[in-house]
């Protein structure tokens, strides 16, 4: 089992952070680059649920239906690995770490006009990893709730959300919403089971 000793109670802003070559990056993707079979082969909960209405490009999963868990990884990671791995270091930097590791990795597209539903992430056992949100592309009409409190999430800026609440989103503009979406463990912490399972994504 996962652990984590210091997960928000509700919402954190980390603060904020330089994206470098990130947005742009993400506006050269098309539409083809979003829910390839591969995301669905990666993430068991796409096309049902809250997320129908969902576009993803996943490169890090966790199958957590299995015991062990099963820490998978995308072909696409390799391409988006040296942009992702020194920002998400550093968003987590406020933990402390001094090894962080990040077993989900992805980006989410919620296309204008759509919303997700209020919901709580799979069962209790993916509720143990920080789930940090980092918008990449937003508008004013795009909101973000837990517990029926509204949030607006800023570009620039990442948070951590509590997963294991009920959420929801609303993108009400005429953009789409794209976040990128880690989860991020201590290393040190872990079980040695676990770590042992973990290393290869150090």
């Amino acid at each position: 089992m996962e652990k984590n000793l210091y997960k928000t109670d509700s919402i954190r802003d980390l603060g904020e952070f330089d994206l470098c070559q990130l947005p742009e990056k993400v506006k050269l993707l098309s539409d083809s680059d979003w829910n390839q079979k591969e995301d669905f082969d990666l993430n068991y909960n796409k096309g049902r649920g809250a997320l129908k209405q969902v576009k993803h490009l996943t490169l890090r999963f966790i199958n957590r239906k299995t015991e062990p868990y099963q820490y998978l990884e995308g072909k696409r990671w390799k391409n988006w690995k040296e942009m992702l791995l020194p920002l998400m270091t550093n968003i987590v930097s406020p933990y402390g770490y001094e090894n962080p590791v990040f077993p989900k990795v992805m980006f989410a597209n919620l296309p204008a006009g759509s919303f997700i539903p209020p919901h709580i992430d799979g069962n209790e056992r993916g509720y143990v990893p920080h789930k940090i949100h980092v918008p990449i592309e937003t508008n004013e009409k795009s909101y973000f709730f837990i517990e029926n409190k509204r949030y607006q999430l800023e570009v620039g800026k990442a948070y951590e959300v509590n997963n294991g609440l009920s959420h929801a989103v609303a993108n009400k503009g005429v953009t789409d919403r794209i976040h990128l979406i880690f989860e991020c463990l201590d290393y040190d912490i872990q079980p040695k089971s676990t770590q042992n399972r973990m290393k290869s994504l150090r």
